[in-house]
């Protein structure tokens, strides 16, 4: 185990390298709507965005394929390597999507280079998690597992935070104009390679985890761990309890409340573009320190129960509280105090553009924009909300990541205790990542799809992540055990 002083030297060079990956995979689902427009064909907004939010989910799913591959090296080369280079393959894959031509300049090829890249980012992060998590743990004293792994926990929030930071000072930095029509949305993209760089230098710094050094030397390492993860009944056992009664509903409440709730609040509840993110930033820094909060609070209590009472009150909530947001920007019940518009000709590309300006008696306000073309019209509505509403859903989705720190804060410590140390790192990855991967991943997509199906309103879309959220606490509550760190001696 390390000193006091060394496990922060750990936890510090597994978080930055952890931080920067993330926030190299957010990047792309924060811009969601902007990728759209530029990679994909713009006749037909919604499409191009569920064909963008597609992608994006289809990252997550060869997660599961990443998990594979890298913990597979993980357990036979060591944790370190392995991180290093799932850490080098997402920051280039990255830089590159910020380097591809827009789908106006090299038409479908754009959004199959945007793919490949989205799948190499899925596959590095495939094999980034599970090799930090494991690579703290078995540096840390089994009673104090939980707190120490959760500052891991925090680096995938902290990583939405930093991908939103960096859009919005760019932004500022650009213009709105140059950010959305002209190359400033590919900045923060281009930017990821200064930070993968310092995270390369810091990591390779780093000793092995003593715990595999040590049964290297001892000749005991896995000889093959897949097929002594899922070949052996007893594993395979605990890996699909792990599954299906944690990471999946971990999963569907941690995308939920953070990546479909700021997908809601841009796409259904049209909240302006800045305002919306600066929500889910503020949000996330009331909540954030959650999660080694309840990290902290596994060691004592047991996992399984924070983790489970994360999941039912999302399963709740949700839909409540999603009503609420999309009831703070309705403006259809609000007085109208002032009216506006302007209109203005685009004569090459043959549109016009009309804007209306509401603004309301309660200080919020209502712009409309009609673009006329030959092709047909598009309307889109933007709210700026007043200060009592832009408060009032920080509030809403403060809480939210609240239920995310239960499930997440935890989790790594759960997983690492189920599986045997030569096979630590691709037993507890894949069903980590299948989890969220797959079923968390496919949130925002699945529930924007439900939402365009006939008969659907703005709220059907919360089924999905609810049935699966349900269905993991029912198997986690039967099945899964509640040892606090005092039990566990691996």
């Amino acid at each position: 185990m390390a000193s006091p002083k060394g496990i922060w030297k750990v936890i510090a060079a597994s978080s930055a390298g952890t931080l920067i990956e993330w926030y190299d995979f957010y990047i792309f689902g924060s811009l969601s709507t902007i990728i759209a427009a530029k990679f994909f064909p713009s006749e037909n907004p919604t499409a191009a965005l569920l064909s963008t939010l597609a992608t994006f989910a289809a990252g997550f799913i060869v997660r599961p394929f990443g998990a594979l591959v890298f913990g597979r090296l993980g357990d036979l080369i060591g944790r370190k390597s392995t991180f290093l280079l799932t850490l080098v393959l997402m920051g280039f894959s990255t830089f590159l999507i910020g380097c591809i031509p827009s789908y106006e300049t090299i038409g479908a090829w754009a959004p199959i280079l945007v793919l490949l890249l989205r799948l190499l980012q899925g596959l590095a992060l495939g094999g980034e998690y599970g090799g930090a998590a494991t690579y703290v743990a078995e540096h840390a004293p089994a009673n104090r597992r939980g707190f120490y792994t959760s500052w891991i926990q925090t680096t995938a929030t902290l990583g939405l935070f930093l991908s939103l930071g960096v859009i919005l000072s760019i932004r500022r930095l650009v213009g709105v104009d140059e950010f959305t029509n002209g190359n400033g949305w590919r900045y923060p993209f281009l930017a990821s390679i200064l930070l993968v760089i310092v995270s390369i230098f810091i990591r390779l710094r780093m000793n092995e985890s003593p715990l595999f050094a040590k049964l290297k030397s001892e000749g005991k390492t896995a000889k093959n761990p897949l097929k002594e993860s899922f070949g052996n009944k007893a594993n395979f056992k605990m890996v699909l309890l792990a599954l299906f009664g944690a990471t999946m509903g971990q999963g569907v409440i941690w995308y939920t409340g953070q990546f479909y709730a700021q997908a809601f609040i841009l796409t259904k509840c049209n909240v302006e573009y800045e305002q919306a993110n600066t929500i889910i930033l503020i949000s996330l820094v009331f909540a954030t320190p959650f999660f080694v909060l309840f990290g902290w609070l596994s060691d004592r209590i047991g996992r399984k129960n924070i983790m489970m009472t994360g999941m039912l009150l999302g399963v709740l909530l949700y839909r409540p509280i999603f009503q609420e947001l999309y009831q703070t920007a309705d403006a259809s019940h609000k007085n109208i105090a002032s009216t506006s518009s302007s209109t203005s000709v685009n004569d090459d590309k043959k549109q016009t553009t009309i804007a209306v300006y509401k603004t309301f008696d309660d200080s919020s306000r209502l712009k409309t924009t009609v673009v006329q073309s030959a092709s047909g019209s598009i309307t889109k509505d933007e709210v700026t909300l007043n200060e009592s509403g832009k408060w009032k859903m920080i509030a809403l989705v403060a809480v939210m990541v609240l239920f995310v720190t239960m499930v997440y804060g935890p989790i790594a410590a759960f997983l690492v205790e189920l599986f045997p140390t030569k096979i630590r790192y691709t037993s507890m990855s894949l069903p980590y990542h299948i989890g969220n991967g797959v079923f968390g991943g496919l949130v925002p997509f699945i529930a924007t799809l439900i939402t365009t199906i006939k008969g659907t309103d703005y709220l059907s879309g919360l089924w999905y992540p609810i049935g699966i959220a349900a269905l993991s606490f029912i198997i986690g509550c039967l099945y899964l055990s509640n040892k606090s760190a005092k039990e566990v001696t691996n």
